[in-house]
Parts: C-alpha cells; sequence; structure tokens
C-alpha cells in the first residue's frame, strides 16, 4: 500500500465489465489533468486496496474512487468524484447531488445489476496498451 501513488485519485473497476472498461476509457480521455490511476478490483493491488479501506467486498460490484491517505467512495458518491474532477461540462454532473444518496445509489445498483447483461462480459481483464500502461497501477 505505501507503493500508491499519494497524488492520484484511484479508480477501482470491475476488469471484466464492458461497461466498466468504455467508463474507463472516458475517464482516461477527459482526465486532462492527469488525475488518476486505476486497478481492477479483480487484480490482487485492487484486493488489498479494498481490504485496506475495509469495505465489504459482497456489498461492492462496481466502482471504487480511493484518494490515498484521504478519503473512498463508491456507488454513486464516487461517480460524482471522479466527474468533479474531470475537464469541460463533466463537472457540472455534480448537480445530481442534490438527489438524496440513497435514490442515486438505487439507480446506480439497477445499473450495475444489469450490467452484465446490457453490455456483456469479458472473459479476463483489459489489457492497457502502451501508451496507457502507465496509468493502471499493478
Amino acid at each position: 500500500m505505501e507503493n500508491l501513488p499519494k497524488n492520484k485519485k484511484i479508480i477501482l473497476f470491475d476488469g471484466v465489465c464492458n461497461l466498466c472498461d468504455a467508463a474507463v476509457q472516458f475517464v482516461i480521455k477527459h482526465d486532462k489533468k492527469d488525475d488518476f490511476r486505476f486497478v481492477a478490483l479483480q487484480s490482487d493491488l485492487g484486493q488489498e486496496i479494498i481490504k485496506h479501506i475495509g469495505i465489504n467486498t459482497k456489498n461492492i460490484d462496481s466502482i471504487i474512487l480511493y484518494e490515498p491517505g484521504i478519503a473512498y467512495y463508491y456507488k454513486s458518491e464516487a461517480v460524482l468524484e471522479i466527474a468533479k474532477n474531470l475537464s469541460g461540462i463533466f463537472y457540472f454532473a455534480t448537480i445530481f447531488k442534490i438527489l438524496p444518496t440513497k435514490l442515486r445509489d438505487q439507480i446506480y445498483d439497477y445499473i450495475a445489476k444489469n450490467r452484465y447483461k446490457w453490455y456483456g462480459k469479458k472473459e479476463s481483464c483489459m489489457i492497457p496498451t502502451k501508451e496507457l500502461k502507465s496509468k493502471f497501477l499493478e
């Protein structure tokens, strides 16, 4: 855990989910300040981070945003925190914070529950290209 970059926000994602893969590609494209690094939930490091921050793996079926030494967010809160740090109009997605967290998380859970059915699933985690390898932690 001491090898994690201290000045980066770490997005833990479902490495076999096509929707999650598309979301990671979207964040990479709009992360103009190079704030984010990525780790698959299924990886050893992903499991180590989850254990470190004390999240029950039964409660997590998708995205976590971890800021080492500061905080962590999951479900809809993670999505909104990520959007807040992206360039352009994506910051304005934070307007959804006016909705109660319980409602936002119900919508999030519905999408997460159906993501494989709607978007499909890979056999294994994505392998980043040479250009993107530095954005993924191992």
